[in-house]
């Protein structure tokens, strides 16, 4: 009787410590699903550097464990979300971030603006080059139709290309089409035979390959613009875009860039 009594509490007890066991767990795994929860750091900007970005993104996660979701493209398309939850900001420019800063004054925390890389502009031509284009003089010549991108990080930059050596009445003589972005650039390259150029990023090209060649300036003839990253004020996970930011200035990471066409 008493062998039985002791074998009933013991069991009891086994009982109790496997169900608390199982709360604890439960718990535990709450936790967890929470804390990752916040650790989503959001990142917005145009659609130019979104190769690197979203191939960094992913490196991340899998080192740290933190996921960073990228959301590129036109601002218009992105801004209501981003003034919600957005952690870092990065722009196609210098001057495009600053452009951002004086439209939304207060979003941006200045001190934590970053430059990472510069990339230079080039000639992105059909595939083939059938109007076998090698140099800013050759989209003078009659008959040649460009796209220009009047925004979007690009704003002045075939000017600033063509003032050097006295190429803008040429040039701008040759402009078929003035576009605010590099995605309505892109429709109008894939649905209209007809553009052969468009001075922009080099970088461009690695984000349509099957669409373009690309036509690269001599190193003397470059010019470059930077690619500046920055926390926002609001952001609810400021350590953690810290330290995507810092990966970002990596070599590992610059490396990634050189690949998309960043120097």
């Amino acid at each position: 009787m008493e062998m039985n009594k002791t074998v009933f509490i013991t069991g009891l007890l086994l009982m109790v410590m496997i169900l608390f066991g199982f709360s604890e767990a439960a718990n535990w795994k709450q936790v967890q699903a929470g804390q990752n929860n916040n650790e989503v750091v959001n990142v917005y900007g145009p659609g130019g550097p979104l190769g690197p970005m979203e191939e960094l993104a992913e490196q991340f996660k899998k080192e740290t464990g933190i996921n960073v979701n990228v959301i590129a493209g036109p601002e218009a398309k992105w801004i209501d979300q981003a003034k919600q939850d957005a952690d870092i900001i990065y722009g196609g420019s210098e001057y495009m971030l600053r452009d951002f800063m004086l439209k939304h004054p207060g979003m941006i925390n200045e001190k934590t603006r970053t430059e990472l890389y510069p990339r230079a502009a080039g000639i992105l031509v059909r595939k083939g080059n059938p109007k076998n284009i090698q140099s800013l003089e050759d989209l003078t010549k009659k008959g040649v139709k460009i796209i220009d991108v009047n925004g979007a990080g690009q704003l002045g930059l075939w000017e600033d290309l063509a003032g050097r050596k006295g190429l803008i009445s040429g040039i701008d003589h040759n402009i078929a089409v003035s576009v605010k972005t590099s995605a309505e650039a892109i429709e109008h390259w894939k649905a209209n035979s007809k553009y052969d150029a468009w001075i922009t990023y080099e970088s461009w090209h690695y984000r349509l390959k099957n669409e373009t060649d690309l036509v690269q300036f001599p190193e003397e003839d470059k010019l470059y613009r930077g690619t500046p990253v920055s926390i926002t004020s609001s952001s609810d996970n400021k350590k953690e875009s810290k330290q995507f930011i810092e990966y970002l200035k990596t070599e590992s990471s610059h490396q990634v860039f050189q690949k998309w066409g960043w120097k």
